[in-house]
């Protein structure tokens, strides 16, 4: 990456800097205000690359200059923005050092007190104790509450912090080797790139035009800025530290104080499909993080007036979610209808908007009417959809234009979701989902679960391995525990999720006595979205990453449970023998609080060898991200193919040849050709495709190209070469070159 390729990238990263400062809540009341302003930061951010792309796009404007143009003017945006913040804040203290102090009114606001790392009010920092002012910093606020942490609390942020940093390692020194993205994800940004537009090309590969490119999208503005893929990974890792402090978020919202918080950031930061894909060009987290944010956008309209600020918000986050992964929209269509009942319930109530949020979010002064209220609810949801249209929606549009409906071609609508909804299909579906995310290395286990869930399914009158319940021609069950960024189950994590959500639905008073409400409500929509998504996708050895979105939603609510036995474990009230909680209760507790210890323990001994041992990248061992080198880190999923992408594209080189037709089927490695017949001054190569699955778009004439290059079938490669070239072929890799 040149110089000038390092400032450019610095630009998105100041800018999203400059918004946390813009974009903090104004309010004393908000919960977590920070991890608040790096939610409002990262929509406004992410909307902003993804409507840049677009109107690029449109105007065929795909270059450097233009998305460095753009990113500097967002930069001076964002940089007036936190100054106008800044200017203000600054007024307001004036304003309060002026005027005549006034007693105290306890309880007058009746909003919970500000959280931030800490967690609750009992840890928040009124920073007299701490010897620092109101207007400290917050690295000095971060630090003043490592100091009062115990060691405990410690224990989990280092290990979260210690994480989160080789992730960052080994995103930063690994090339993107995840096997989807040589066949689409990085093909695709390579195709905007060469033609400078969005508008769809011929392929065999239609998941490059069909699939939602919102995670492309940012990879393009890295591609572009950075002039190659070094950074690639860093989109994802981004993500991953967004969904630890989204989940973080939810914790405390919930109730949960500095313990649950951490306790939940450190589950969900130990899953090994969290920790592998941190480092990957894969799309999950991404997903997992836009739907995060509609979550704790939810969470925040339970007990408040939606202002206008939060709305434009959850717009967004769904449409970067529609955009990014359909299937996170399992999880954020129920969220969004949580939202909507307790903006009506807040109506039928009669709450009143306070003045402070009705001054700084724009509040409806008509919130007080039930029929305004309902008025405002609905239209505040009409907002968020015709917002989330605006995102999504270009997209859409040239997906309807290319093969007349929205959601793509027949092929890729009944390839994954599921074609049959009677009980007993949707219950053997449910089951193999289950099967497949608990898997463990207990291999009898395994095949005594499977042997039960199939011989279930035959009385039930269901073939398992049935094609409308089950993804392409893949046989149940498939082995899921080995850390493989793509596959890997998550028993643990599912495990204290599952948990915690059932002891949210049944005694939510246990776990957060001030949120119990809220606790059951949200633990309703998390497994309403799970349910949802057995109905909706059908099983394949790859489900648990199509899980992810819904892991995330749920690690709060192990984390709030694991603090509450914690809890139970430390506190001892006064007559604790004759109010029933004797020797054998609390031996009772001691052994769950054993159980708890031993389970985290096994959780982040699993994240620790995921990223010292899992695949396709690794700290130690074969395939070291130390010890291997560039183009074999590529090709860790398949080694052998390595020296024949070059062998070919070594003799097209030599041949002089500048347009180079394409042979490839559905899930051939197409990106290597794109690294290898690249220009010397770095421009893209004309690579055109012989064959289209796009009824619309023809592919080019055989006869038009210069070389011809092919990977999968040698039957299907020699069908398009024209008479008397020459073809060499080897096991996966062949060329052609036209006689003399």
């Amino acid at each position: 990456m040149s110089a000038a390729g390092s400032l450019l990238v610095v630009a998105p990263v100041a800018a999203m800097f400059l918004l946390i400062v813009a974009t903090r809540p104004a309010r004393d009341t908000v919960v977590a205000p920070l991890r608040l302003a790096v939610v409002r930061a990262a929509l406004v951010t992410g909307s902003f690359a993804v409507l840049t792309v677009e109107v690029l796009g449109a105007l065929r404007a795909l270059t450097r200059p233009a998305f460095a143009g753009a990113w500097l003017l967002f930069l001076v945006a964002a940089a007036a923005a936190a100054g106008w913040r800044r200017r203000r804040d600054a007024a307001r203290r004036a304003d309060a050092v002026a005027a005549p102090p006034r007693p105290a009114l306890i309880g007058a606001t009746g909003g919970a007190a500000p959280v931030d790392a800490a967690g609750p009010a009992t840890t928040a920092p009124t920073h007299a104790a701490g010897g620092t002012s109101a207007r400290a910093g917050w690295s000095a606020r971060l630090a003043d509450r490592w100091r009062t942490a115990g060691r405990v609390d410690r224990l989990l942020a280092g290990t979260v912090g210690g994480l989160v940093l080789v992730e960052l390692l080994i995103a930063l020194l690994a090339e993107p080797n995840n096997f989807d993205s040589q066949t689409y994800h990085l093909p695709k940004v390579e195709h905007w790139v060469a033609q400078g537009a969005l508008e769809f090309w011929p392929t065999a590969i239609h998941r490059q035009v069909t699939i939602p490119p919102g995670a492309e999208y940012l990879l393009l503005h890295l591609r572009l800025l950075s002039g190659g893929d070094r950074l690639h990974n860093l989109v994802q890792w981004a993500a991953g530290v967004g969904c630890l402090l989204l989940a973080a978020r939810i914790a405390a919202q919930l109730g949960g104080g500095r313990r649950a918080q951490l306790l939940t950031a450190f589950v969900l930061a130990t899953t090994p499909m969290v920790a592998l894909q941190a480092t990957s060009t894969q799309t999950d987290l991404v997903a997992a993080a836009w739907a995060g944010c509609v979550a704790t956008l939810v969470l925040d309209g339970l007990r408040r007036r939606t202002g206008v600020g939060t709305l434009l918000g959850l717009g967004v986050a769904t449409g970067l979610t529609a955009v990014t992964k359909t299937s996170g929209l399992i999880a954020v269509g129920p969220l969004l209808v949580l939202w909507g009942l307790a903006q009506l319930r807040l109506t039928r109530l009669g709450s009143a908007v306070d003045p402070g949020r009705a001054a700084s979010d724009g509040a409806a002064r008509s919130a007080g009417s039930p029929v305004g209220g309902v008025a405002r609810t609905v239209g505040a949801s009409a907002l968020i959809l015709v917002l989330a249209a605006v995102v999504v929606g270009p997209f859409l549009a040239r997906v309807h234009a290319e093969f007349g409906h929205p959601l793509g071609p027949p092929r890729l609508r009944e390839s994954i979701p599921m074609e049959r909804h009677d009980p007993p299909s949707v219950l053997v579906n449910a089951l193999r989902i289950a099967h497949t995310a608990f898997d463990t290395p207990l291999a009898p286990l395994r095949r005594a679960a499977a042997d039960a869930i199939i011989g279930g399914a035959g009385l039930l009158g269901v073939d398992p391995q049935d094609r409308a319940i089950t993804f392409g021609r893949e046989l149940f069950p498939e082995p899921a525990w080995y850390p493989d960024e793509d596959r890997v189950a998550f028993p643990l994590a599912g495990s204290l999720a599952l948990l915690g959500a059932l002891f949210a639905l049944v005694r939510p008073q246990r776990i957060s006595a001030g949120r119990a409400g809220p606790l059951r409500a949200y633990a309703v929509v998390v497994v309403a979205a799970v349910l949802l998504h057995t109905v909706m996708i059908k099983w394949q050895p790859w489900g648990n990453r199509l899980l992810l979105y819904a892991l995330v939603l749920a690690v709060p609510l192990a984390g709030l449970w694991l603090d509450a036995i914690f809890r139970r474990h430390v506190t001892r009230p006064a007559g604790a023998e004759t109010a029933g909680t004797g020797p054998a209760t609390r031996g009772r507790r001691s052994v769950a609080t054993l159980a708890a210890v031993t389970v985290l323990a096994g959780s982040a001994l699993a994240g620790v060898l995921a990223l010292s041992y899992g695949f396709p990248r690794r700290l130690v061992g074969t395939g070291s991200v130390f010890t291997t080198s560039e183009w074999d880190t590529r090709f860790l999923r398949r080694p052998q193919w390595a020296d024949e992408f070059r062998w070919a594209a070594e003799a097209v080189r030599d041949s002089g040849a500048r347009r180079i037709g394409l042979v490839e089927q559905n899930d051939n490695w197409e990106y290597p050709w794109w690294l290898l017949l690249r220009g010397a001054d770095g421009r893209s190569p004309e690579l055109v495709a012989l064959q289209s699955v796009l009824p619309e778009r023809p592919p080019a004439d055989p006869s038009s190209v210069d070389a011809i290059v092919c990977t999968g079938s040698r039957p299907a490669c020699v069908k398009l070469v024209p008479a008397g070239w020459r073809v060499e072929y080897r096991d996966y890799v062949g060329y052609a070159l036209p006689p003399g």
